[in-house]
């Protein structure tokens, strides 16, 4: 007499496999059968205040818009409101270390410390010098450039 190709683990993974399927199926049977007895919302309305409700709204709060007045984009500025604010600042040279190129200068103005690399200066220069610069966006803040001796 020969042996059964299944054995019986699985023969159990076949019926847990199918006892899935029936319970899916019944899943499914059910959502049939509640989506056909529930109408929901025929129609939605969106209120004044953005939410949602079954009534209609009132005609008379409706607010009416002119399609001009509507702006697309960022409007332009003008010359006016733009304030002219020096790009040069004045400052002094707090750390400097020649060797490996770079350094810190302490904003006159607001006491900020900036970080200056050698490829940035004009000049050459030494700690407790004078010096003016710009300020460009770095990889880790605001980086002094242009850097000259007063």
């Amino acid at each position: 007499m020969a042996k059964s190709q299944q054995t019986y683990n699985k023969i159990e993974k076949e019926k847990a496999r199918q006892k899935k399927r029936e319970e899916k199926l019944k899943k499914k049977e059910a959502r049939k059968a509640e989506s056909k007895d529930s109408q929901g919302i025929q129609f939605a309305y969106v209120d004044q205040y953005g939410n949602l409700t079954d009534t209609p709204p009132d005609p008379s709060e409706k607010i009416k818009v002119d399609a001009d007045d509507i702006v697309l984009g960022i409007p332009k500025k003008d010359d006016s409101d733009i304030e002219e604010v020096d790009p040069i600042r004045k400052g002094k040279v707090s750390f400097f270390d020649s060797s490996k190129g770079f350094g810190f200068i302490i904003d006159a103005e607001n006491s900020e410390k900036y970080f200056c690399h050698v490829s940035g200066l004009i000049d050459t220069i030494i700690e407790n010098d004078k010096v003016q610069f710009e300020l460009e966006r770095g990889m880790k803040g605001m980086n002094a450039v242009r850097v000259k001796k007063i």
